[in-house]
């Protein structure tokens, strides 16, 4: 085969990752409990598990991962994308950074947004399922819908986050990547919706990183795939969330889940 393709008959072949497995390596998230939020065009939570675990709903998927162990994954179909829906195509900007400075009620807006502008896939299976602000009045401003989109997208992700945690996981922490994670303001929310500790770290190519760490354990230079992530991936800030500020969107998240059940007819 090397000779067919030209190649040095030293080249070693490496099993990859799929996307969000390869970001998870790339990010460190390796190990029982250890978990990364990626904030792209679709959303996903991904959490290392050391035993294979299922849910009765099949809410969430799971894998054997990179690391020898196995994988949940939580994957919403629009997270980053709602955002850029809302911004360019109802409010024509592109001012991103600046439509989120005026937002100062954390845990308090009356608006609550439905993320599912292509249905949903985790928890819900629901491909007729479809976005909604619920909760408006004339006092509704345009930060206030601004910040549903995004809190919304936060509320969704926690929605897989518990269905991980009724399986006996224990998550302290999560790392972030992706688009929406260049967003102080998001971070902040995802840290205080969730109630765990964010981690940020030096490199947003996860998948990329991930993939060139697989290749560098088959290639002998590391002697497994946890020890490689030590190593190589490093955390530059971590946003921790805030008491009052968690209990007041505990609160919210406890209105946001009974939207969908409510609304499931209707979709």
């Amino acid at each position: 085969m090397a000779a067919s393709l030209g190649l040095s008959e030293d080249v070693v072949v490496a099993a990859g990752a799929g996307d969000n497995a390869a970001a998870a390596v790339g990010t460190g998230t390796i190990g029982e409990g250890r978990c990364n939020i990626s904030l792209g065009t679709s959303g996903t939570i991904f959490i290392a598990s050391s035993k294979f675990r299922v849910d009765d709903h099949n809410a969430l998927h799971s894998f054997v991962h990179a690391d020898g162990g196995y994988h949940l994954m939580g994957c919403m179909l629009s997270a980053a994308s709602c955002n850029k829906w809302w911004m360019d195509e109802i409010i024509k900007t592109k001012e991103y950074a600046k439509e989120q400075e005026g937002i100062d009620k954390l845990g308090e807006n009356e608006v609550f947004f439905l993320p599912y502008l292509m249905g949903e896939r985790s928890p819900h299976n629901d491909p007729n399922a479809r976005g909604a602000f619920v909760g408006m009045s004339l006092n509704t401003t345009r930060e206030d819908m601004t910040q549903a989109v995004l809190e919304g997208v936060a509320f969704a992700l926690r929605d897989s986050f518990e269905v991980a945690k009724s399986l006996g996981i224990n998550i302290e922490r999560t790392k972030i990547c992706g688009g929406g994670a260049k967003s102080p303001l998001w971070k902040k929310m995802i840290a205080n919706i969730l109630n765990v500790e964010v981690d940020v770290i030096d490199n947003d190519e996860g998948p990329g990183l991930g993939g060139a760490i697989l290749a560098a354990v088959a290639c002998g230079e590391f002697a497994s795939v946890e020890e490689a992530s030590q190593k190589i991936v490093k955390i530059v800030e971590t946003i921790k969330p805030d008491e009052a500020l968690a209990a007041k969107y505990e609160a919210r998240y406890q209105k946001f889940k009974a939207i969908y059940p409510a609304l499931k007819s209707v979709f």
